[in-house]
């Protein structure tokens, strides 16, 4: 049963309609799994006795030849930002410890109206604010890969470190991130998996507790291109409780055969401003390596220029932390979250519930959005901070017109140690660590991170592929077909 577990959807699909492994006997794989790799702490919550339930339901579908689709009975994780009806969703934060919802997501609704189990809640970056999953109230998610023990570890990529430790070791099929910046692509690509950030306004935000409003985006993480098109199929399409949901009716996604397709004549962009001074040479071989095997399959790879990427990383702090302190406003101890016992005033209760509910990353991240926002700054750095936005999305624009895709590293390095990691400050690990993805966030185009090989010292190295909205099947299938050519191994195949 072991085996089922490393294998894709499509063939755990077919085993499942022949009756020769059953919805329990998968979910019940699953549970012993995450038992097995539980020292990296992958988890906020495992819900065990849910999953259980579920596996039931499914083999009553599939007894009557009534499955609901690809996913019936398999095992999915979820982020711990996303509500999910009477399961606890804490953001990784006290102020949340003991939320639980009424209702469940949107994604959730729809995965579970696929038929997919829930197995349990990922670890994550405290309300998502971190790119390494180490600022969690549970304690730091632990890279599989590198791993020597709880105290000497690789971080895991953030702040969907969780969910990509769950599927990188086979605890799952496939897992529901967020990615407001590359907080599903940067842990996909650090655990050497896939990691899809779509179109925004592609996936219902509805029920995604929310970071940045206008670059959150609930993101898709997989081992195979395909099965992140199977998780996207089932998530993908208009919303009418989310405001930002597009109308424009979802076609579901056909993927061709990885050996039959052809590149000739594909317009890809090598952008000059991503070779940054802290690209470690290991990445910048393989980002090359990846542009000459393109060229060598027919496509026409060419530098191109994107002018006002150098100012991203500093427009994307600016508004996120201006969209985060109007966020975290509604925690105050009365209307949402942790309320302290120091309630002699409102202004001590507010005060004392906001100290202790959040960590100091969220506290700094509030206090410097609300400088930014006072009167005499918001002209001076949250609109000249949209007009830069306006600048940068318009590069996105103007690069479409010669290329179809554009060809990136995803992160600048492989995943660092974590006591090396956890040196810097959170600003200054999140300017580092989203340099190539957070660009993406900011014209709401989408890209996803394919691993390619692993570095001289065993861990992964992912590239990035971005296109213009809505481009979705041509973005899959030219990484399907990278997929295909590059046979990364996966975590996985030590398992069987």
């Amino acid at each position: 049963m072991e085996k089922v577990l490393n294998t894709n959807i499509k063939n755990v699909f077919r085993l499942l309609t022949e009756n020769v492994v059953t919805p329990k006997a998968v979910i019940e794989t699953a549970l012993s799994r995450v038992k097995q790799f539980e020292n990296h702490n992958a988890f906020i919550a495992v819900t065990e006795s849910q999953a259980k339930r579920g596996a039931e339901r499914s083999q009553r579908r599939y007894d009557a030849n009534q499955s609901l689709s690809e996913l019936d009975g398999l095992p999915i994780v979820v982020k711990d930002n996303f509500c999910t009806k009477e399961v606890a969703t804490t953001c990784a934060s006290k102020m949340l410890e003991n939320f639980r919802p009424t209702y469940n997501a949107t994604v959730v609704e729809r995965l579970e109206s696929a038929g997919a189990v829930l197995l349990g809640k990922s670890n994550m970056d405290q309300f998502a604010m971190g790119s390494g999953t180490v600022d969690s109230i549970y304690g730091p998610s632990r890279n599989i890969w590198g791993y020597q023990d709880e105290c000497n570890f690789h971080i895991a990529g953030g702040s969907s470190g969780g969910s990509s430790i769950a599927v990188a070791t086979g605890m799952c099929y496939g897992a529901i991130g967020s990615d407001t910046g590359g907080s599903t692509r940067n842990p996909a690509s650090y655990c050497g998996v896939v990691g899809l950030k779509p179109t925004y306004g592609l996936v219902s935000r509805w029920g995604l507790i929310p970071l940045v409003n206008s670059m959150d985006v609930p993101g898709v993480l997989a081992r195979t291109v395909d099965d992140c098109v199977s998780i996207l199929n089932a998530i993908a399409g208009f919303d009418p409780k989310d405001s930002t949901s597009l109308t424009k009716p979802y076609r579901k996604i056909r993927l061709p055969d990885g050996k039959n397709m052809s590149l000739k004549g594909l317009k890809v962009g090598v952008p000059v401003e991503y070779f940054s001074e802290l690209l470690s040479p290991e990445v910048h071989e393989v980002w090359n390596e990846v542009a000459n095997l393109l060229e060598a399959e027919g496509a026409e790879v060419r530098q191109v220029s994107m002018p006002n990427t150098e100012h991203s990383i500093v427009c994307y702090s600016i508004l996120n932390q201006c969209e985060v302190a109007s966020n975290m406003a509604r925690y105050d101890g009365v209307e949402f979250g942790y309320r302290s016992d120091d309630n002699e005033s409102t202004e001590k209760l507010f005060a004392s519930s906001r100290s202790f509910g959040f960590n100091e990353v969220v506290r700094n991240r509030i206090l410097t959005g609300n400088y930014f926002l006072l009167t005499r700054n918001y002209e001076k750095y949250f609109n000249k901070a949209l007009k830069v936005r306006r600048l940068i999305s318009n590069d996105f624009h103007d690069v479409w017109e010669n290329v179809q895709i554009l060809l990136t590293p995803t992160t600048l390095t492989t995943a660092p140690l974590y006591q090396d990691f956890i040196q810097k400050t959170n600003r200054d690990q999140c300017a580092l660590q989203d340099y190539c993805t957070q660009p993406a966030n900011m014209a709401g185009v989408p890209a996803v991170s394919i691993p390619i090989k692993l570095s001289s010292e065993g861990l992964p190295i992912s590239v990035q592929l971005i296109g213009r909205n809505l481009s979705e099947p041509m973005l899959l299938a030219v990484a399907k077909y990278i997929e295909h050519v590059v046979s990364f191994p996966h975590f996985v195949n030590k398992l069987t």
